[in-house]
């Protein structure tokens, strides 16, 4: 009798246990606090969504790692890469340029960065570094006449044309100024300062459904024009529906895109490439592709909205007119093994968690070398070392590239500067140039990137055999330019008669 006790006691503890984790798994959260289309900081969110928020917070990084950032600013690349500094001469990244570190810090490292203190920067770049939409509409609202934009009035729609106008004018200021009306916009609390935040839970979710979504007005635009170009891009099948269709607008990731795509879409809002200076509105220069001279040719066909030819900055020592990559995360991710078989941004960098009945994913965005079990095993059944130890392969040998790559670059700036000096005229040394930007391009392309390579191994070994190539012809041709023109010989000289098909080879 007591065994029966116990056991029935036991089926209904398990029911019980059962019950209450299906009603946990239906009713995934409670809205304790109301969010909406201004409320850029993250803590109400997280009165809502307590686990997210508990993983978010931990990107505030407790100590320095290869893989992770510190509580103090991070180490600066300039001093372990010295030839960092010649490769942005005449850019503001010459003066301050350090290793990452996690989402919180953000905006915050951006405001104290030497290139923003000591330097004129464009405020279109807190396009990515801040919680910016709310400000955008704001300013948008502006433009068309508003003149007394409350929180109320930004909260009521999310409203995309008055982004779009926002985020072309916010394109024209300077970072301070940039800065400054972020600070200003109504957020519906009292506080002031205090609106400006990194990137939050409003960027990437609707407040209403929490369903993924797309902010970025660079973003929209450059993948509707990715998605008009002739760039196959086989991993975003959606992308080739909109093609198939009558195209009677333009393709909108936050209506055409699958989950699984969106999954690595609200990444790739920031982890681009893209100009970001004041010349002209923020773009993404995907129009006619994906890959690095894709890119290239877009930028080559680009010009300036006052008709001149496009560039990022002329370079310090040569004054060569140079591109400069930011961190080209998703294209060369497109060009990988993993965009092929669909695998998304966050399944590796925000890998689902179990907390309790609930399946989350983290928000502790962050390397899956931090994260092996659940970022790299659920799809790799190999052991953790053996994965640790095949990625750190792949960066060995694409640093082991760079190195090579940032050798010739060097050498080659030191031939073009010792032309220079021999008296070369500037239309000699334009195709050396021409050389160099392309070079130098390519080395930043990759060295910017921040997987080592990771994200498509081989294309990063073909980029960086480029830049090597270009670099030294750009090398050989400078040395030309130094030396004097070789005298014409008069001398005779024998023929020497090689062995051809018909010869016979020796015995």
């Amino acid at each position: 009798m007591l065994l029966f006790a116990v056991v029935t006691f036991g089926v209904v503890a398990l029911l019980m246990s059962i019950y209450e984790r299906k009603h946990e798994a239906r009713a995934p959260f409670v809205r304790v606090a109301e969010v909406n289309e201004v409320t850029t900081d993250p803590q109400p969110w997280g009165l809502n969504w307590p686990d997210q928020y508990d993983t978010y917070l931990l990107t505030v990084d407790s100590e320095e790692s290869e893989y992770g950032g510190s509580e103090a600013l991070t180490a600066s690349k300039l001093e372990e890469h010295p030839w960092l500094k010649r490769l942005y001469a005449g850019y503001a990244f010459s003066i301050d340029y350090r290793e990452a570190r996690g989402h919180a810090y953000m905006l915050s490292d951006q405001e104290v960065t030497k290139r923003v203190t000591e330097r004129k920067q464009g405020g279109a770049c807190l396009h990515c570094h801040a919680s910016i939409i709310p400000t955008y509409r704001r300013l948008g609202l502006e433009e068309e006449g508003e003149t007394d934009v409350t929180a109320e009035t930004l909260a009521a729609d999310f409203n995309w044309p008055a982004v779009m106008a926002g985020f072309k004018k916010m394109s024209t200021l300077e970072y301070a100024d940039a800065h400054a009306e972020i600070e200003k916009t109504p957020d519906g609390t009292p506080k002031t300062p205090g609106n400006a935040h990194p990137v939050s839970c409003i960027d990437c979710h609707d407040p209403e459904t929490m369903q993924i979504r797309v902010t970025r007005p660079g973003f929209v635009n450059g993948i509707a024009a990715l998605a008009k170009s002739d760039d196959p891009v086989v991993h975003l099948p959606s992308i080739h529906r909109w093609r198939q269709g009558k195209r009677e607008r333009d393709y909108d990731p936050n209506q055409d895109a699958s989950r699984q795509e969106m999954r690595t879409f609200v990444c790739a809002q920031c982890h681009v490439e893209y100009y970001c200076a004041n010349k002209e509105t923020l773009f993404f220069p995907w129009g006619g592709g994906l890959k690095v001279e894709e890119i290239e040719k877009t930028y080559d066909e680009h010009k300036f909205p006052d008709g001149s030819d496009f560039y990022d900055y002329k370079h310090g020592e040569t004054g060569a007119p140079v591109y400069k990559a930011q961190h080209p995360e998703f294209e060369l991710w497109s060009q990988g093994i993993h965009a092929r078989s669909g695998v998304s941004c966050a399944d590796c960098h925000m890998p689902y968690e179990r907390k309790g009945a609930m399946k989350v994913s983290s928000h502790n965005v962050r390397s899956p070398m931090l994260s092996v079990n659940r970022s790299c095993q659920q799809c790799h059944n190999v052991n953790e070392n053996e994965l640790k130890y095949r990625v750190e392969g792949i960066q060995e040998r694409t640093k082991a590239l760079i190195d090579r790559a940032a050798a010739a670059m060097t050498d080659m700036l030191d031939a073009i500067r010792d032309a220079k000096a021999a008296g070369a005229t500037e239309e000699q040394l334009a195709p050396v140039y021409a050389l160099q930007k392309k070079g130098m391009w390519r080395l930043d392309f990759i060295s910017s990137e921040n997987s080592k390579g990771f994200h498509a191994s081989q294309e990063s070994a073909r980029i960086l055999g480029e830049s090597i190539d270009y670099c030294r012809q750009a090398e050989a041709m400078a040395l030309k330019l130094r030396a004097p023109e070789a005298p014409e010989s008069t001398e005779e000289v024998d023929e020497v008669k090689g062995i051809t098909p018909d010869d016979k080879a020796p015995k």
